[in-house]
This record gives structure tokens, sequence and C-alpha cells, in this order.
């Protein structure tokens, strides 16, 4: 099944929701970055946020950025979207190993201490940005204090991965439901009410729950009404191009520097593992250019 978000309102539009199926592009992840379990869970689950919190963004040139900065073995994480369901990340660290917390992946172990920054480039100025202390290093738990403290949305967040035996992705998921400010209190205790007894999101993915379904769930006899479905995908848009331009930007004196040492060199993009190679020939070329 393709990946893809919903999303939809809820007691007529007193809740706004989004959930996701993102079990392939996290597995395209763990594939380009051969991560180990607890990397891929990390890496996955701020897949599946920012795949989400992308989609809440309205024109096509919008960019988000969610950046992990921790203290932990796994050395940090990033992550892009746009509004399209287009999203990419990598981890600093990809081969962490840690020992198993209560019989799951310790991704809060794995992320320590830090900070998640947030950050929407909108097209003016300055680009929007909040950052709040990591609460467990879990992301789920992080981006739900995010929404309450940076931005003042009362949030639930719910994100999961599965992994197989093979230390392939099983399944992976998530939703985000949002409260609006006029929301009335009857509303909100059958939210909390439902959201204090549904399964784990990889319980449900496992159970072969749809997005829809999991909405469902979460918002029981709340009248959902989905609004928007958009595929999703592992995508990065780099290009031998665009490292061109990142290698002539470095400037003269490192070009030639690479060209005296007479060896082909090999470029990688951080965000899908994809190497670019470069002869001499071709950064002689590139030294010209730089050098107008």
């Amino acid at each position: 099944m393709s990946d893809y978000i919903v999303r939809a309102t809820a007691a007529n539009t007193q809740i706004r929701a989004f959930a996701a199926s993102t079990t392939n592009l996290v597995e395209t992840a763990r594939r380009n970055h051969f991560t180990s379990p607890v990397a891929t869970a990390a890496l996955g689950r701020l897949l599946t946020a920012g795949v989400m919190m992308g989609s809440m963004m309205k024109n096509p040139t919008d960019v988000l950025t969610l950046q992990v900065q921790c203290g932990g073995p796994i050395g940090g994480l990033t992550v892009t979207a746009d509004s399209r369901g287009q999203v990419k990340g990598y981890v600093n660290n990809p081969d962490v190993m840690l020992p198993p917390k209560n019989g799951k992946l310790d991704v809060g172990g794995a992320l320590g201490p830090g900070f998640l920054n947030v950050i929407k480039d909108m097209g003016l100025k300055e680009p929007y940005s909040g950052q709040t202390m990591l609460q467990t290093g879990e992301i789920a738990e992080d981006l739900t204090y995010y929404f309450a403290t940076s931005e003042q949305v009362p949030s639930s967040v719910g994100l999961g991965v599965l992994m197989e035996k093979d230390n392939t992705v099983r399944c992976a998921g998530g939703f985000i439901v949002q409260v609006m400010p006029f929301v009335e209190d009857d509303v909100l205790d059958r939210l909390e009410a439902n959201i204090q007894k549904i399964q784990s999101v990889t319980a449900m993915l496992d159970n072969g729950h749809t997005p829809e379904e999991m909405l469902n769930q979460v918002l029981e006899g709340l009248n959902v009404e989905i609004t928007d479905t958009i595929p999703a995908e592992f995508y990065c848009n780099c290009s031998k191009e665009r490292i061109e331009k990142a290698i002539i930007s470095i400037g003269k004196k490192d070009i030639q520097s690479m060209i005296d040492d007479g060896e082909p060199i090999e470029v990688k993009c951080h965000f899908c593992n994809t190497a670019y190679q470069f002869g001499v020939d071709e950064l002689n070329v590139l030294l010209k250019k730089a050098a107008r």
C-alpha cells in the first residue's frame, strides 16, 4: 500500500486532525542511510511528524524543517518537508545501538537531553522558528509539548515505527490531533477519554488500521469528516548540478587543492546518501566557474 496523509475535521470543526501511513518512506530512509533499528525508529517518527506538519502549510514553496539537537549517542536528526507530502531526513549517527528499554527500542535514550527546533520557511523575510527542550526524547511527546508551548495549540501527537526481525520496517505512521480555541468542554472531555483508551500507534498499524481508521478511533463519537488525502513519499531534490554549485561555493583555493591531489572526489547528499563523483577534469571546469 502506498503511503498517504489524510486531513480531517471533527466536532463541527472544533478539532482538526491529520494521520499518515509512512511505512514505505521510512523503509526508504532506512535503506538510504543503513540505519540501526533504534535510529530507524527515531528518524521514522520524525519523518512521519514532518510529513504531516508539512501538509499543514498552504503554499507549494513552503518548507518545514524539524531539527533535533541532542546529547545522546544518535547525535541529532534533521527532517525537511513540503506541503505536497514530500519529506527527507537523516540522523547524525545512523549506527547507534542501544539495548531495548521495557521491551521497546530506546529512542529516548538514543536522543538524550536536547532541543527540538521547528523552522517554517514560508517565503517571508525571516522564517518562523520555535525551539523547545526535549521532554522525553520519544519525539511524539516532544512535539505535543512544542505545539502547546510554542504555537499555543493544545495537541495530541502519536507516532510509531515497528521493525521486522530482519530490521526492515514492518509498519510506520502516526496522527496529530489539535483542538481549536473555541472547543467545547464536552468535546474536549470526549477526546481526552478516547486518547486514554486507544491502542498504541504501532499496535493500530500492525492490526492493519489505515490512517482513516486511526482517526476514527482517536475521534470516536466526534463526527469525523475527512477533508483531503495526499500521497506521501521520501523525496530528495538533490542533483549533480546542485552539488556543483556547493563545490563552487567553497572557493578557488579548496577546489585547486582537490585538483592538485589528482584524484576524483565523491560528495554525498546528507538527506538521501546519493553519491556524486567528480573527476579532475570536471573540477577544473568548476574552478573556472569559481573564478568568475
